[in-house]
């Protein structure tokens, strides 16, 4: 099966064309939101009920000025050169890992000045952010990018046309689909912290965050090994291969932090 590289723009409105990029990560945005507050009031019951939706608007600006400032860091040399390009969103150029960072930033912000339990919202919003990132994945399928190496067959694949293609690619047309494996990942992703929540997000605080970090990481790093486009190597190791590993070891000793810390309690008690 060849899946055929799509037109990027969605539709034209007076002139100004809103591409597909943009429609998809909106779409993937207001999805996580609701789904994440959804998650928040079942942790935490009538307490802060809706907080999410209230200040929704900072969480999505602070995500994606945060995937925008990564991304323009790990390609400075040509942001550099095309400075007034740094504000233009609408044909990707967002990053994951940064997304992360400004949103678990401005959520030790919301928790500190709302006086909520800061695991909890990390709880709610990293399942909900999977669903999103499995959504948003479909971002890169418009826009031709976030592609994996050439196929070994020529009888399925992702078709990229010649003007997106790597110069190392340019004679190959057929190319692994990583934006689809990682969705299908994301949404499988999804499901696991989903149960989880529903089953131990009320108890075992800090759980739920910790797991998507550890799960994500393994799905991206698996994923950023296929992949033709990393952003930045160090030697020959792509960057968010490092920050895939970094990812790995936070959130692995952050669940046996939390598994032992509620064992002790549970003891002294």
């Amino acid at each position: 099966m060849i899946i055929s590289a799509p037109s990027d723009i969605a539709f034209v409105v007076l002139g100004v064309p809103i591409y597909w990029y943009g429609v998809v990560l909106a779409s993937a945005i207001f999805v996580a939101v609701l789904v994440g507050n959804k998650f928040f009031n079942f942790i935490n019951g009538d307490s802060k009920k809706d907080i999410i939706l209230e200040y929704a608007p900072l969480l999505i600006i602070s995500g994606i000025f945060g995937a925008r400032l990564y991304f323009c860091i790990l390609n400075s040399g040509y942001y550099f050169s095309h400075p007034i390009e740094i504000l233009d969103i609408r044909q990707g150029g967002l990053s994951i890992h940064g997304a992360i960072a400004g949103g678990i930033l401005s959520l030790v912000l919301l928790s500190y000045k709302k006086n909520l339990k800061l695991l909890n919202i990390l709880d709610s919003l990293s399942c909900s952010t999977i669903l999103g990132q499995a959504i948003g994945r479909w971002g890169n399928y418009f826009n031709s990018e976030a592609y994996g190496i050439p196929v070994a067959s020529q009888k399925w694949g992702l078709f990229i046309p010649e003007m997106k293609r790597i110069p190392q690619y340019s004679e190959f047309s057929l190319f692994h689909p990583t934006f689809l494996y990682e969705s299908v990942l994301d949404l499988f992703a999804f499901f696991i912290l989903g149960f989880l929540l529903f089953k131990f997000g009320k108890k075992y605080r800090g759980l739920i965050f910790f797991s998507y970090l550890l799960i994500y990481s393994i799905i991206r790093f698996f994923i950023e090994r296929l992949r033709v486009d990393s952003a930045m190597n160090l030697g020959n190791i792509p960057i968010a291969e490092i920050v895939s590993i970094i990812l790995f070891v936070v959130g692995f000793c952050g669940i046996l932090f939390v598994i032992v810390n509620n064992l002790k309690i549970h003891i002294e008690k």
